[in-house]
């Protein structure tokens, strides 16, 4: 029982609206962060990604849990197509490399797709006003590992070369969040 009730906190903490997140217009922080693809560490600059077009930079509360790996799987399974748009994806959580090396390559999950970042402080996820929470006491993930590390609220912005947000999306289910996202990187203008 008492598994159920932190289980529905926390999934009803990871579902929270973004209140304070930046919006479109503003101008999206930079950033440079150890990141994972397919279980590889590297490091990861916004600016360097934008150089090659639009950037989808979607915070997730933490990887291995429900919603975070069923949002993960659904930029997977629809990475083709934001590379079609002429977009790449980052993940952004406050898990720790060691956590993410293993979701990057998880073929349930990131299955390589795309690289998944590292904001163990919640530096990150701050510069883009979004909210950090601390994990519950005893908190596990879906593989029955404990949970160390804060929540970054679930937010997906849509970052342009010039370094702008076009769109930000949050408050919706996880699948939805991609679909939006997919849909925003479409009705961005061809570059020229």
């Amino acid at each position: 029982m008492k598994r159920l009730l932190i289980g529905c906190i926390a999934m009803s903490v990871f579902s929270l609206p973004a209140l304070a997140a930046l919006k479109a217009g503003d101008a999206a922080p930079d950033f440079s962060a150890q990141a994972s693809l397919a279980g590889k560490s590297f490091s990861y600059s916004l600016k360097a990604a934008l150089q090659k077009g639009p950037v989808v930079v979607y915070f997730y509360p933490s990887s291995f849990t429900g919603g975070c790996n069923l949002q993960a799987h659904t930029f997977a399974v629809n990475s083709d197509k934001f590379a079609a748009a002429g977009a790449t994806i980052i993940g952004v959580s406050l898990d720790s490399i060691t956590r993410l090396n293993e979701f990057s390559k998880d073929p349930n999950y990131c299955a390589g797709k795309f690289p998944t970042a590292s904001d163990a402080d919640g530096k990150i996820a701050h510069s883009y006003d979004l909210s950090v929470r601390d994990a519950m006491p005893g908190m596990k993930d879906t593989r029955g590992v404990e949970i160390d590390h804060g929540f970054a609220e679930r937010t997906t912005f849509i970052v342009t070369p010039d370094g702008k947000v076009a769109a930000s999306i949050g408050g919706v289910k996880p699948d939805e969040n991609v679909e939006q996202a997919l849909a925003a990187v479409q009705a961005l203008p061809a570059r020229k």
